[in-house]
C-alpha cells in the first residue's frame, strides 16, 4: 500500500525539528545506527540453485562453517535479498553461513577488523565497498591476494567492468572479488523542474543543479531544492570530493601517495559549496536539519517528497521502485555533474567486493560462496530482489538476462556508467577514477572533508584556512601511513 505523501512529509518535517539541535556541532546529529546482526531469512526458493560445479567443490565442506560480514544498506530488502541467497547456498551445499550485517558509515570499520585479525578471532570474508575499504585494508595487511578467483570469475564471466581494476588491483594482483555494481548519482523530481520550465536534460553542470535547485524550492508547499547536506557521512563526503574533482582539485595526486589538496581549484570549489549553506540567498531551497542529517537523512527526506535533488547510491531508486513511492516515476536521474575542469561527469560505477581476511578460518569455503553469489546463477535472484541496487559486475552477465537490461528505464543508464571509457582527465591534468590509495581511503573515514566543511558553515572559519587545516590532516594521515610529504 502507497504511504501518503503528506503523511510521510510530516513525520520528516517532525523528525527534522528534533535534530535541529545538533547544528552547532559538525558530525554530532541524531542517526539511526544500524547494530550488526545475525539473520536466518528463509532461503531463496526460485532460480537461485547452486551450480553443479560449485557444487561439486563444495562436497568437501559439508558440515562446516563460514563467517561472512555484508555492508548493511538503507533499502533493507536488499540485505535481505543477500541473506536469502547466502541461505540458498548453505542449504544447496550443506555447510552453514553465518553472516553480520554492518554500518560503513560507523567509521569504526577497518578498525575493527585490524582488531579482529590482530586476535585471531575475524570472519572469514566481507563484502565491503571497494573503493573506500580495499586499499586502506590492503596497506594494513589485514586481507589476502585472490588473484586466483577472480581469473577464474573473469575466464568463465568476462572482464570485470567499472572501476573494479582501479579499486581492487594493487602491484598487479586482485586483493578483492569483484561482487556488483552499484549505481549512483543525482536523483531530481523532474515533475518540479517541469513546472518551472526548466528541461532537466539541459542541467549539466554543480552550477546549473544549484541554480535550478533554488527556483523549484517553496518552502511554503514544503519544496526544498537542494537535499544534500555536507555534515559526516559517505553521502557528504562524495559530494564534496566529486565537486572538488569537477573543479580540477584532489585529495592526492592520480598515484594516491603525495597530497595536493591545498589548490586553486579546491579553494573555488569549497567556497562554491559551501555559499550554498552559508548565504541567504539560499536559505530557501535548504530544507530544516539539512546540517544534521547523516547518511540515512537525504534518502528519508526525497522519500517523503520534500526535496528536488539529492545525491545517492540507487538505495534511494530502489526503495521507491519496489515500495510504489509517489516518487519514483517523476524521478529523474544523473550520473553526477560536470564543472569548470572538466565537460562531462566524473562519476563512476562503484564495485562491491568480496575480501578474505588474514587469518580466516575457513577462507576455501568462503571464496566458493563468493563465486557463487558474483555469477548469474546467485546474482540474478539477488538483483531481483534488491530492485534497483545490484548490477553485474562482469561482462557476460550484463547480458545472461533479460531483467539487467530492462527490468526498469534505469538500468541501461546504468549500464553505460558502468562501461564507460576510463579514465576520464581533467583540465588540471588528474585522472579518474584514480589508483587504488590507502591514504585516501583513511581521509574519507576521518571525514576530513566534511569537517572542513563543518569548519566553515558552522564555525565561520575563512575557506583559505579551512582548506589549509585540511591539508595539514590529510598530510598526516599519508604520513602515518608510510607516505611521506
Amino acid at each position: 500500500m502507497e504511504r501518503p505523501a503528506s503523511l510521510d512529509r510530516r513525520r520528516f518535517l517532525a523528525r527534522a525539528g528534533l535534530v535541529g539541535a545538533a547544528l552547532a556541532v559538525p558530525g554530532v546529529a541524531a542517526c539511526r545506527t544500524e547494530a550488526s546482526k545475525t539473520r536466518n531469512a528463509p532461503p531463496q526458493a526460485s532460480n537461485a540453485a547452486v551450480p553443479k560445479k560449485l557444487l561439486d567443490e563444495a562436497k568437501d565442506f559439508e558440515g562446516q562453517t563460514t563467517r561472512t560480514l555484508s555492508t548493511r544498506q538503507y533499502f533493507d530488502k536488499a540485505n535481505t535479498a543477500v541473506e536469502n541467497i547466502l541461505q540458498t547456498f548453505a542449504k544447496d551445499t550443506k555447510t552453514t553461513v553465518k553472516n553480520a550485517t554492518f554500518n560503513a558509515d560507523e567509521g569504526n570499520f577497518v578498525a575493527k577488523q585490524q582488531a579482529a585479525v590482530r586476535a585471531g578471532n575475524v570472519a572469514d570474508m566481507a563484502s565491503v565497498d571497494a573503493g573506500r575499504f580495499v586499499s586502506q585494508m590492503h596497506e594494513l595487511d589485514l586481507i589476502e591476494d585472490v588473484t586466483d578467483v577472480v581469473d577464474e570469475l573473469v575466464a568463465e564471466l568476462g572482464t570485470a567492468g567499472g572501476t573494479a581494476e582501479y579499486s581492487l588491483v594493487i602491484d598487479g594482483k586482485w586483493w578483492g572479488i569483484p561482487f556488483y555494481s552499484m549505481g549512483s548519482g543525482v536523483f531530481a523530481r523532474k515533475d518540479w523542474l517541469e513546472e518551472k520550465g526548466i528541461a532537466y536534460e539541459d542541467i549539466k553542470t554543480f552550477e546549473d543543479a544549484r541554480d535550478a535547485a533554488l527556483e523549484i524550492s517553496n518552502p511554503d508547499q514544503q519544496r526544498y531544492g537542494w537535499g544534500l547536506t555536507v555534515n559526516r557521512g559517505g553521502d557528504a563526503n562524495g559530494l564534496v570530493e566529486s565537486l572538488i574533482n569537477a573543479y580540477g582539485g584532489g585529495i592526492s595526486d592520480d598515484a594516491g601517495e603525495k597530497v595536493v589538496f591545498n589548490s586553486r581549484e579546491t579553494i573555488e570549489a569549497v567556497r562554491f559549496l559551501s555559499e550554498i549553506y552559508t548565504s541567504d540567498k539560499y536559505k530557501p531551497m535548504l530544507p530544516p536539519g539539512v546540517m544534521s542529517w547523516t547518511d540515512t537523512g537525504n534518502n528519508e527526506a526525497y522519500l517523503a517528497g520534500v526535496t528536488g535533488f539529492t545525491l545517492n547510491s540507487y538505495s534511494i531508486y530502489a526503495e521507491a521502485m519496489t515500495t510504489g513511492n509517489a516518487v519514483h516515476p517523476v524521478t529523474w536521474t544523473f550520473p553526477g555533474f560536470a564543472g569548470p575542469a572538466t565537460d562531462v561527469s566524473l562519476t563512476t560505477a562503484g564495485v562491491m567486493a568480496f575480501v578474505i581476511f588474514k587469518g580466516a578460518k575457513n577462507p576455501d569455503l568462503a571464496k566458493i560462496v563468493a563465486k557463487y553469489l558474483a555469477s548469474g546463477d546467485g546474482l540474478l535472484p539477488l538483483a531481483k530482489d534488491a530492485g534497483a541496487l545490484v548490477y553485474p559486475a562482469y561482462e557476460k552477465v550484463w547480458n545472461s538476462d533479460p531483467f539487467y537490461l530492462e527490468g526498469d528505464p534505469i538500468f541501461k543508464p546504468t549500464y553505460e556508467l558502468a562501461t564507460k571509457e576510463l579514465p576520464i582527465e581533467t583540465t588540471t591534468g588528474y585522472h579518474f577514477p584514480q589508483d587504488a590509495s590507502p591514504g585516501r581511503g583513511a581521509v574519507g573515514q576521518a571525514y576530513i572533508l566534511t569537517d572542513m566543511m563543518g569548519e566553515i558553515i558552522q564555525k565561520g572559519v575563512e575557506v583559505e584556512t579551512a582548506v589549509e587545516n585540511a591539508h595539514k590532516r590529510m598530510v598526516q594521515t599519508f604520513e602515518q601511513l608510510g607516505f611521506k610529504q
